[in-house]
């Protein structure tokens, strides 16, 4: 009598950089960066997926991005330069963790990456899946903070602006490796309600997103 044997799934990185905005993108390089250095699952990767070139990218691109604050036409060209240049050495980093990750989950997520769902979830929603979101002292930043899911290999962090409608549709998300310390999200606009809601990672299958927790940026 013969077993069949179901291949597992490959892992994948979620991507799409290039249609996030500067400051989003700058926000998961630097976290990407930070879960990277020192991770002894992908130690010292080669060029051109080394860390260091990483690193001067972001804050090349941190650099230009501030300067487009004035909406100044060569800043803004500068800045789009400075996401391109980051946006190709996440993809090509991306590539590197799929490959190097032996396609083990708790493993690919703790480079920072996001792995593309392969499944539907039979999980249960997430109840109060945030614990806070607090106002940072720094303009168009807020802190949040997860509360613990049983079991879980990281989290999925989304927010988006509250429309005059009330129901937001342009998400933005951000993997969570760690919930022991609160999320800095920047990029906001001041003034404006945002909605934010989280969703855990357990078995290779996400749980569905909790209530929304809203807050006005400042």
């Amino acid at each position: 009598m013969t077993m069949s044997t179901q291949k597992q799934p490959t892992i994948k990185a979620v991507t799409g950089f290039r249609q996030m905005l500067a400051a989003v993108v700058l926000s998961i390089a630097n976290a990407i960066y930070t879960a990277m250095n020192g991770n002894v699952n992908f130690t010292a990767p080669p060029a051109p997926f080394d860390l260091p070139t990483l690193l001067a990218a972001n804050t090349a691109l941190a650099a230009a991005n501030a300067a487009a604050l004035d909406g100044g036409t060569k800043a803004i060209a500068q800045r789009n330069h400075q996401k391109e240049v980051v946006v190709k050495l996440l993809e090509q980093l991306a590539k590197y963790v799929e490959a190097n990750c032996k396609n083990d989950l708790t493993i690919f997520l703790s480079s920072g990456f996001k792995a593309v769902s392969t499944a539907k979830t039979t999980i249960p929603p997430v109840s109060e899946s945030i614990r806070k979101v607090e106002l940072s002292t720094t303009s168009g930043e807020m802190l949040v903070t997860l509360m613990k899911y049983p079991d879980a290999g990281s989290y999925e962090l989304r927010w988006a602006p509250v429309p005059a409608g009330g129901v937001p549709t342009a998400w933005i998300s951000q993997p969570i490796t760690s919930i022991r310390t609160a999320t800095t999200i920047s990029g906001l606009t001041p003034g404006t309600t945002y909605a934010f809601q989280a969703r855990a990672v357990v078995n290779s299958s996400y749980t569905d997103y909790g209530d929304s927790v809203t807050q006005m940026a400042t």
